[in-house]
């Protein structure tokens, strides 16, 4: 009878719960973010708490910033202090991928659990508004002048950013190796140094320039896509300069070394959930990210074709041996 009471009592509960009630299936996580605030790697990683939280799918998220070295140092101290722990995940990307190879990292993605590429974003090149630089026309005339001239602010060494640059400098005939690159940790002291006049040019994704192009403080010069971009319709691509570059940063999140199958599984389940929520769709319009969403094994086999490749390209353009 104590048992039929029991259950009677469960059931009441549930019958009593408001319908569509969602409740926290993880009650804590903490996730890293590899790089300073400001930057694509900790909006993502922002975005990510909000739409875990505000749809109940993780009881307290919380943010972690530890910058530098294009991600490296967040990702050794992510490697060596959280093995086996389901409670703590890690924002990366393409950028990190590079500067991994860039900075003959110790420590790699093979040492992470790959949970899900999330989502790509196309790289700009912006000038102050009271630049000289009026379009790409005029950069590419800047660069074929004097490349040791034209500096650029973009994210970490081997990053992204500085691999586009190089691309760029490449497919307009002048020695990628002669790129004058100043790297900065996060989106906030490139997008700072570019403000101020201090460098000639800025590249970076093409969300950490919007509010600032809208503002009148700068000038896009062009996006890296194959074709213009809805959010960005006045933007030209580098192909319509006549520069044959096209290339997307993209973004994933990882769980730590160590965990279970069934833990691996349990955060899975829980990125996919919120991947298909409207609330992440919204988020994605609003930031001008494309959904690149891509998990299990097809990712796994993604992410070490884009290894491979990613290190080819930075032997190209001089990055890497």
């Amino acid at each position: 009878m104590k048992h039929l009471f029991s259950g009677a009592l469960l059931a009441a509960a549930v019958a009593a719960a408001p319908f569509g009630a969602a409740y926290a299936e993880i009650n804590e996580l903490k996730i890293v973010a590899p790089a300073a605030p400001g930057g694509g790697w900790d909006q993502t990683a922002r975005s990510i708490q909000h739409v875990l939280q505000s749809d109940k799918l993780v009881g307290n998220v919380q943010v972690l910033n530890v910058p530098g070295a294009g991600g490296t140092i967040g990702l050794a101290q992510f490697v060596n202090s959280s093995k086996g722990d389901p409670n703590v995940m890690i924002v990366g990307g393409y950028v990190m991928v590079g500067a991994i190879i860039t900075n003959k990292s110790p420590v790699d993605l093979s040492m992470v659990t790959p949970i899900a590429r999330l989502t790509g974003e196309y790289e700009a090149i912006a000038v102050p508004a009271a630049s000289p630089l009026k379009s790409l026309a005029d950069l590419v005339a800047a660069l074929k002048a004097d490349p040791q001239k034209v500096s650029w602010a973009g994210g970490s060494a081997g990053g992204t950013d500085h691999i586009t640059a190089g691309l760029f400098t490449k497919a307009i005939g002048v020695d990628p190796r002669k790129v004058n690159y100043i790297a900065f940790s996060g989106g906030g002291e490139s997008l700072a140094s570019l403000l101020g006049g201090k460098v000639t040019v800025g590249i970076s994704s093409l969300s950490e320039y919007d509010a600032q192009a809208k503002a009148g403080k700068l000038r896009i010069l062009g996006v890296s896509s194959a074709a213009r971009l809805p959010e960005a319709p006045d933007v030209p691509t580098f192909k319509e300069a006549g520069v044959d570059v096209e290339i997307q940063n993209w973004r994933m999140i990882a769980a730590a070394p160590g965990i279970t199958p069934e833990q691996k599984q349990e955060l899975s389940q829980t990125i996919e959930k919120m991947v298909k929520s409207k609330a992440w769709t919204d988020m994605l319009a609003q930031k001008g990210w494309a959904n690149t969403y891509l998990s299990g094994e097809a990712f796994d086999a993604q992410l070490a074709k884009d290894i491979a490749a990613t290190k080819t390209i930075l032997q190209d353009i001089g990055l890497a041996q």
